[in-house]
């Protein structure tokens, strides 16, 4: 039977009802609604809480910290060797199909990496952190004590690319973390152990295609910064639905009791934080965002701006300004964009709200460059 068709509409449809920007889902735990989104990007610890303001009608900040501090939402470095949010169960289960291989992760050292082994490098820093949670600059400091000849920048890639590590939580911090965040164990601190093999390379396709799906193998690819992918869903195609993209050129997967609404549902605005993941998660971002717009929410320094969306599509930019305890919101739509004027209205609420949660201690707020 030939597979069926999607058309581009269709996907972001289907991709804003998995992500809960459809609507705000209301009593959801923290939890599950990180467990849901597969992972949620951290570069930033303020960032998760933006996202889940965004997708949550009842979300309070406190409830993050408290699944930070209770250990079942864990901060560390996962997809592309980047900091997510993820639940501690979906960690414990797939952490180990994002390891890269060590020739592969210490590539990007070049000559840095002269004389760094790890099979010696790993042991020690896991012996260093065994019940004893360290900041970064203790473990490169304790180990090139131990390797005086490595170049010891070198020394701490390698152990936060290849030994499974979490940051600890501070209670005194606003957004869960301070700048001197700790690191532990990753099996101490959830006191279980890590998935291996084929299971969780399949586990990690199962929860990208629920969150973002349907989706190619090189989305897939590209989400999670793993080669393979291709042969992953050719072995669960038994177990997935199988579309065609509008264009008739490539082959999605999907679960087959995932979301796809139709076509004629109509989103509402909503405010991206930054580094969002809807805004990366695929190969093909055309379903989120114009190719044209692409370079415009990606700064120099590989920064990814906070952004907006209207009838689904990321049709601008937002920034946080503080002066004179005047907290400003900025929006900025992209040239040549025109927004509704009931979207704009909405946008404009949204971003009255969004404001004060980013800066509640200031003293006024506003919000300008509404479309």
């Amino acid at each position: 039977m030939k597979a069926p068709r999607l058309t581009a509409v269709e996907l972001n449809r289907a991709t804003l009802a998995r992500q809960m920007l459809l609507q705000r889902d209301r009593g959801i735990p923290v939890v599950e609604a990180v467990q849901r989104l597969a992972g949620m990007q951290a570069q930033e610890p303020k960032h998760p809480f933006v996202g889940l303001w965004t997708r949550l009608e009842d979300f309070e900040e406190a409830s993050l910290r408290v699944a930070l501090r209770e250990r079942s939402v864990v901060r560390a470095t996962l997809m592309r060797s980047t900091l997510h949010l993820l639940g501690a169960a979906s960690y414990a289960t797939v952490r180990m199909a994002l390891q890269p291989p060590p020739s592969v992760a210490l590539r990007v050292l070049g000559a840095r990496g002269e004389g760094l082994d790890p099979e010696l490098v790993l042991p020690a820093a896991r012996a260093l952190l065994a019940g004893s949670p360290l900041t970064f600059d203790e473990i490169r400091g304790r180990l090139q004590e131990q390797f005086p000849d490595v170049n010891d920048r070198a020394l701490g890639y390698a152990v936060r690319t290849l030994l499974p590590l979490v940051m600890v939580p501070d209670d005194d911090a606003r957004w869960g973390f301070s700048r001197r965040v700790r690191f532990a164990l990753a099996d101490e601190w959830l006191s279980e152990p890590l998935a291996q093999g084929v299971d969780a390379t399949r586990a990690l396709a199962r929860r990208y295609l629920g969150a973002f799906g349907p989706a190619s193998a090189k989305d897939l690819q590209a989400w999670s910064g793993v080669g393979g992918m291709k042969a992953v869903l050719e072995g669960m195609r038994d177990e997935l639905e199988v579309f065609i993209d509008g264009d008739g050129r490539r082959e999605l997967f999907d679960l087959p009791d995932a979301p796809r609404p139709g076509a004629d549902v109509a989103p509402p605005p909503r405010l991206l934080a930054e580094f969002d993941n809807v805004v990366l998660a695929w190969d093909d971002r055309s379903r989120l965002i114009a190719d044209a717009h692409r370079p415009l929410v990606t700064t120099k320094n590989l920064r990814v701006k906070a952004t907006f969306l209207v009838d689904g599509i990321v049709a601008g930019t937002w920034t946080v300004t503080v002066k004179r305890r005047v907290a400003t919101l900025t929006l900025a739509p992209f040239s040549g964009v025109k927004v509704p004027g009931r979207a704009a209205k909405a946008l404009e609420a949204e971003a009255q709200r969004l404001v004060r949660l980013i800066e509640p201690a200031a003293h006024d707020h506003a919000v300008v460059g509404a479309p």
